[in-house]
């Protein structure tokens, strides 16, 4: 058998990749919790929200089965936003419970971390799918007139941009994206597939928050994505588009003992620019870094 390559990011001692799960754990065991908001996505439509640091917040197919895309930010400042990219490296390609949604640089600090997950049962299909997908982004009209010629306004980066806007956030703040509940994977020829999402009515993925955040969710236009959205088969998928929902709770102080919310890294460099002239080649043969 051959062996499986190690992951290429790894831990050190006292990192923030190194979880307290007994922490997460417990939180995830539901008591000592209190509802302070329930968002309703309509079908096709976004919604934004903000959570407090030291919440719950829980995205839920209440209809069935549905896609969802969702963005964050720092509530107070929204250049430290979602880093779908570098989570997908520290992390996984497909998140689920304990893993960490990682911010942009300078800032680069957990924004949340998963605590439950109804569908974590999932695994792997015959087909390769996941669930939870870092490996795509979100559909957007640019795209899809790229690929078709027309104009659809209804896609999940237009729906993002239209929660946002009472937030004094803009086009150019919609990132990549989480694609919650969505089944996603990668072919025999290295090639991205979506396939229909086996989420049922009831099911929830999680969050907690580490920092205050703004958050924003798309109900994705494709909906389950058991409908073709371009290519020779393409349809309307309006027959399976479902609403999603929201629910943020507020949690007993006793419940967040040795919880803090986490630092900014402390790289006190300054990328080179003021730094002496290092002979690099000097260094290599000395066997230094």
């Amino acid at each position: 058998m051959v062996a499986t390559p190690a992951a290429a990011y790894q831990a050190g001692s006292g990192s923030a990749l190194a979880v307290d799960t007994a922490f997460y754990d417990r939180l995830r065991e539901g008591g000592g919790r209190s509802l302070v908001d329930r968002i309703e996505v309509p079908i096709r439509s976004g919604r934004a929200w903000t959570v407090p640091a030291g919440s719950v917040f829980r995205i839920i197919t209440p209809e069935g089965p549905q896609v969802g895309d969702l963005n964050l930010w720092n509530r107070h400042n929204p250049r430290e936003q979602f880093w779908a990219s570098r989570t997908r490296q520290l992390q996984r390609a497909h998140v689920s419970i304990h893993d960490r949604l990682w911010s942009t640089l300078p800032y680069l600090r957990p924004m949340t971390t998963i605590i439950d997950d109804s569908l974590a049962h999932y695994g792997v299909d015959a087909d390769g799918g996941r669930l939870h997908d870092l490996l795509g982004t979100r559909c957007d009209p640019y795209v899809n007139r790229l690929l078709t010629g027309e104009d659809f306004d209804f896609h999940c980066h237009s729906n993002l941009l239209r929660a946002v806007l009472p937030y004094g956030l803009d086009e150019r703040d919609v990132h990549d994206v989480l694609n919650v509940f969505q089944c996603t994977g990668l072919n025999a020829s290295d090639q991205y597939f979506m396939k229909a999402s086996p989420a049922r009515p009831g099911d929830y993925l999680e969050f907690f928050a580490e920092i205050d955040l703004l958050c924003a969710l798309s109900a994705c236009p494709g909906g389950d994505l058991s409908v073709p959205l371009w290519g020779p088969e393409a349809g309307d998928p309006l027959q399976v588009c479902r609403p999603l929902a929201v629910e943020v709770y507020r949690l007993e102080p006793a419940l967040l003992e040795g919880w803090s919310a986490p630092e900014l890294p402390d790289y006190r460099g300054r990328h080179g620019m003021a730094a002496p002239s290092i002979d690099w080649a000097r260094r290599k043969a000395e066997g230094l870094r």
